[in-house]
């Protein structure tokens, strides 16, 4: 069967509706208030992309900051749960690699949960990340508070 075919959208400034909906859809990943408005904040601020289904559904989501001109980190990639494995975060990092090579920039990195923590959603993420590229770099235990932090990159070419 072949995968209904998303565009990747770049919104307006202070466009936070989808960011807002997409995380509302993974509770497992962001549960916590305080972090997803956070999120949500951010979108104000970095640019972003975001994947919207044939129907106008937002369903994916990621933030880029730059820190320097060579290097950009993924703040934020969030695909809804109904989406995940088809294709949609695929999708936005290509898009996100492209203007990203196509401004200079060298490296991409991310950073999630640590794979110390048992949580299996996270391997999943990590597993993602991997399949795409990404290298784990180092553990970090004192990042964020209580949480193992993994620091992974992606040189871009």
């Amino acid at each position: 069967m072949r995968e209904p075919r998303i565009r990747i959208e770049r919104p307006a400034a202070g466009d936070l509706g989808a960011v807002r909906e997409i995380l509302a859809d993974l509770p497992a990943w962001f549960g916590r208030p305080e972090a997803t408005e956070a999120y949500v904040a951010a979108a104000g601020r970095l640019p972003g992309y975001v994947a919207v289904a044939p129907d106008g559904e937002p369903i994916g989501v990621v933030l880029v900051e730059q820190h320097f001109p060579e290097t950009a980190e993924i703040h934020l990639m969030a695909v809804k749960v109904a989406w995940h494995r088809r294709g949609v975060g695929a999708g936005l990092l290509g898009q996100v690699e492209s203007d990203l090579l196509a401004r200079g920039t060298r490296m991409l990195t991310v950073k999630t949960l640590g794979q110390s923590h048992p949580d299996e959603g996270y391997r999943r993420t990590r597993l993602f990340y991997e399949a795409q590229g990404f290298f784990r770099l180092e553990e970090l235990a004192d990042l964020w508070p209580g949480t193992p932090c993994l620091f992974m990159a992606k040189p871009l070419f």
